[in-house]
């Protein structure tokens, strides 16, 4: 009852108390990620087939028109508060604690715009119907990254908390969190894109990026969570109710007593709601075994049925996907090919095994933003990529995310030898084992999580989003298949007359002609899914970002018909 109520309290009210300076802060919050959408962030990527892809990667079907993201009302609502926070009845650290939180919005809003956008307008202050700046056009990159990196300074110094047991607030460790990330991606955007020209300021990002990550692994008390053993621990983060804070540093919280619950098992078990995301084989292929060779170095791996490949894998497999052994309710749950999987990979790393959440917004589990795993990755990826990364440093942070999977092998010394597979399909202008082998860790650790195509973007590697989407060898057709040797049959893929008088359980899929779900060879091959609705990366590099809003550009066109704010190359 002693809170203010948001709707009615004028702003000597909010700006005069510690506590109205904390109900303000509250909105910032709605900026991240929710229950709602958390899960979903990376629906759009090189390692999913989808049933319709997005625009966005089709020849012709995205311009201008259908752009969007330029919005700044929670910029206004950020600089509003930053230039009213200023009553000396709040004691200074408290008003700067605060001051430090709302830059940190700031900072993640930047980010986030410059990803999306590149060049953007800086505003720092509140804009009047008639301010000139409404006009502006776009601040160099640098600029505004220079005002971001001062932001996260600022946030850094100034937030004063430095513990959350319910894991849905920012602390001082998570302002370090993200400007590990920010400087980490700056850094690699800058070196991979040599076209900006600013390889010159590379190696001063990256080290700030590992400073930023030191810090956290050094003061923050955060760890790796071990707590539920090598099959268990890594999915215990996406699917337990309260944030694992050992290792989850923020979170969106469902909360079933507010209604505030989440889709994730919806949109990943619906053969309507959702995509229908399925991993493609090509990505599966890049776990290691659990002796941390790589999976592509066994024999006749590429004729590997499903059950065989799953075995004495790093164990995060059988906890993003379904897997041999998997169950739900009880039961034995193969790869569902009987309205969601296209390709026999299907996630898991979100939903709750328990089937009465699948039919609508049921969730209760809290979905990771910022986890410990993450800054060590930063950390990694930064030293090697200037040439740092140490025994000691590949021990302390790929070894130890290794170690939790159950991989036995590698743990301690830093890579001495490319693995061909993951190099040529995915970084074959990179010839150095330790960064090739930091972005595979990368890539599995964070899969699902809402990175990989803001990676592939600072990697300069969108070429990647037109990957073939390939999924499980199919050995021969019309043969009912046991997926997880359960002694159920699951599937049979078929061409042309569908065969009749199955099993219950044994699901008919086409694979014929002109259908979307194929195969890569006449009678036996590995799946395949829209190869008949091809996806485009321009070589213009157009894709690196989005166009601007032809809606933004007309409403900061001037009275004369000029406009300061220019369009992205190529669109």
């Amino acid at each position: 009852m002693d809170e203010i109520p948001q709707a009615s309290v004028d702003k000597d009210t909010v700006f005069r108390t510690e506590k109205g300076l904390e109900t303000y802060s509250y909105s910032f919050y709605n900026m991240l990620p929710s229950v709602s959408d958390g899960f979903r962030q990376d629906a759009m990527c090189d390692y999913g087939a989808v049933t319709s892809f997005d625009n966005f990667i089709r020849e012709g079907a995205y311009s201008a028109e259908l752009s969007s993201g330029w919005s700044w009302g929670d910029l206004r609502n950020i600089n509003y508060f930053i230039e009213n926070c200023t009553n000396e009845a709040v004691d200074e650290s408290v008003r700067n604690n605060y001051i430090g939180l709302a830059r940190f919005f700031r900072a993640y809003f930047y980010y986030e715009m410059v990803v999306r956008f590149g060049d953007v307008p800086w505003i720092d202050r509140t804009l009047g119907v008639d301010d000139e700046l409404l006009y502006a056009g776009r601040d160099s990159r640098t600029t505004v990254m220079d005002h971001v990196l001062e932001d996260l300074d600022f946030a850094c110094e100034n937030i004063s908390r430095t513990k959350d047991e319910t894991g849905s607030l920012v602390t001082k460790w998570v302002a370090y969190a993200l400007k590990s990330r920010i400087c980490l991606f700056e850094a690699s955007f800058r070196k991979y894109h040599t076209e900006l020209g600013l390889t010159d300021s590379v190696d001063e990002w990256y080290q700030e990026a590992v400073r930023a990550a030191e810090t956290v692994m050094k003061e923050s008390g955060h760890s790796i969570y071990t707590g539920e053993g090598t099959d268990a621990s890594f999915r215990s983060l996406f699917i337990s109710d309260k944030p694992v804070t050992s290792e989850v540093m923020l979170a969106s919280c469902a909360d079933a007593g507010l209604a505030v619950l989440g889709e994730a098992n919806w949109w990943w078990t619906s053969g309507t709601y959702g995509a229908r995301f399925s991993m493609i084989r090509t990505f599966v292929n890049t776990f290691l075994n659990t002796d941390g060779t790589p999976f592509t170095d066994r024999a006749g791996y590429e004729t590997m049925e499903f059950y065989d490949e799953c075995q004495n894998r790093d164990a995060r497999l059988a906890q993003t996907i379904r897997t041999p052994g998997y169950e739900r309710d009880g039961a034995p749950a193969a790869p569902n090919f009987n309205g969601y999987s296209y390709t026999g990979y299907q996630p898991i790393k979100y939903t709750l095994d328990d089937t009465k959440y699948d039919a609508g917004a049921l969730n209760t589990n809290a979905i990771p933003l910022f986890r410990y795993a993450e800054v060590l990755l930063n950390y990694a990826e930064a030293k090697a990529e200037l040439g740092t990364l140490t025994d000691a440093d590949w021990a302390n942070t790929v070894g130890v995310l290794r170690a939790r999977a159950g991989i036995t092998g590698g743990l301690s010394a830093k890579p001495t030898k490319v693995d061909a597979y993951f190099q040529q399909n995915y970084f074959p202008n990179i010839s150095d084992p330790v960064i090739l082998e930091v972005r595979r860790e990368r890539s599995i650790e964070l899969a699902l999580e809402g990175f990989r195509f803001t990676d592939l973007k600072r990697w300069k590697r969108g070429e990647l989003m037109t990957m073939r989407w390939t999924g499980i060898y199919v050995p021969a057709l019309n043969v009912q298949m046991d997926l997880d040797k359960d002694g159920t049959p699951d599937v049979i893929f078929y061409k042309g007359e569908k065969p009749t008088g199955l099993p219950a359980s044994c699901t008919p899929v086409s694979v014929g002609e002109g259908t979307q779900q194929g195969l890569t060879g006449a009678t036996s091959g590995n799946l395949t899914w829209s190869d008949n609705d091809p996806r485009v990366w321009y070589d213009d590099g157009r894709q690196y970002y989005y166009p601007i809003p032809q809606s933004a550009i007309n409403n900061a066109t001037l009275p004369d018909g000029t406009t300061n704010l220019k369009q992205n190359p190529g669109w």
